[in-house]
């Protein structure tokens, strides 16, 4: 049996974490922490885990966090991670980041676009990036794993088969995206209140949201040149789920049947994302609540472009899910045990 360890475990991923280990047929979670709610029961928190987990949050205390478990996930805020990892990392116990405080490898692109100095810069360059589909050999080898965000993890599987097969040109991508408002976060911010994200659809950051480096990292080296790319988040009326739609100049003739063809290969041995047949695009009421990435694809001759359409569950794929994925590899299982979950219907 593995035993888990989950910082920060009150936030919207933090408690979907915990929904999908107390599912795992391999783990006891042994600790979680929270400095809210420290001494309060998991179930008085969230009473859906009544019966089925006895567990208090307790302070976060790196000493404390690794006794007796066998990897810690970190479900904290971005900027705080960076304060934990190395007392973390210095025990040997395997650590899932679920911020962003690891995925980029320049510290000064960190300072850049998260406003605040990287503290722990020297294991920027043994944090292993978390998006199994790219990196199994690297992450199943790692002690630090730096989990993707949902942005990069719709916007990379749709990536990566058109630019590792030369399909697209690597400049000139446009990628047009939509989240659920439990991509922003549980804290309260006037904005996601119900009476202003209800029936409302809106653009935000626009040319400066911080995942943005992060998609051009992983680009960058699936083309194997620099790529630079216009990237736009929306945020729509819904609880989860995320649609990225992504344009690119075509590199050279192809039809649809061609790319789905190159794309189903290209995942052959990837259960976690699905290629849908041609003429088919994904919707995100089919990945609610799964770990699955749908993923559609269409050649547009007349303008000499492609497009590829993902969906997946931002809280799922896009966070929690991917990180017992991540997890699953570390631990020498099969990435996808725990995670054959199906959707949620309404």
């Amino acid at each position: 049996m593995i035993h888990a360890a989950v910082a920060g475990a009150t936030g919207y991923t933090g408690s979907e974490l915990l929904r999908i280990l107390n599912a795992h047929p391999d783990v006891e979670v042994a600790r979680i922490t929270s400095e809210r709610c420290a001494g309060r029961a998991l179930a008085e928190v969230f009473p859906q885990f009544r019966g089925l987990c006895d567990l208090s949050y307790e302070p976060l205390d790196p000493k404390t966090l690794i006794r007796g478990v066998d990897v810690v996930f970190l479900a904290l805020p971005h900027t705080r991670s960076m304060g934990v990892v190395p007392a973390l990392h210095a025990s040997g116990v395997p650590v899932v980041d679920l911020s962003a405080d690891f995925r980029l490898r320049d510290p000064a692109l960190y300072a850049e676009w998260y406003k605040a100095e990287h503290t722990a810069p020297r294991l920027l360059e043994e944090a292993v990036y978390g998006l199994p589909e790219l990196h199994a050999r690297e992450i199943s080898e790692a002690r630090l794993v730096a989990n993707p965000g949902c942005y990069p993890t719709a916007a990379l599987l749709a990536l990566a088969p058109l630019l590792h097969g030369g399909w697209i040109e690597p400049g000139g991508i446009v990628i047009d995206a939509k989240s659920g408002v439990s991509g922003a976060g549980k804290e309260p911010k006037p904005h996601l209140h119900f009476p202003q994200a209800h029936e409302a659809l809106c653009a935000y950051r626009v040319g400066e949201h911080p995942h943005t480096p992060e998609i051009e990292q992983e680009a960058s080296a699936l083309a194997g040149t620099v790529v630079r790319l216009s990237f736009t988040p929306h945020l729509v009326p819904m609880n989860r789920g995320l649609l990225c739609t992504l344009y690119g100049a075509a590199a050279r003739p192809a039809s649809t049947s061609d790319l789905v063809e190159h794309a189903r290969s290209y995942y052959r041995d990837q259960p976690a994302v699905q290629v849908l047949d041609p003429g088919d695009l994904p919707n995100t009421r089919d990945v609610r609540g799964t770990n699955r990435c749908l993923l559609g694809l269409v050649a547009e001759p007349r303008t000499r472009r492609v497009v590829a359409v993902s969906a997946i569950d931002n809280l799922v794929k896009g966070a929690a899910g991917q990180a017992v994925q991540n997890m699953n590899l570390l631990m020498g299982l099969d990435p996808f045990r725990g995670l054959d979950l199906p959707a949620l219907v309404p």
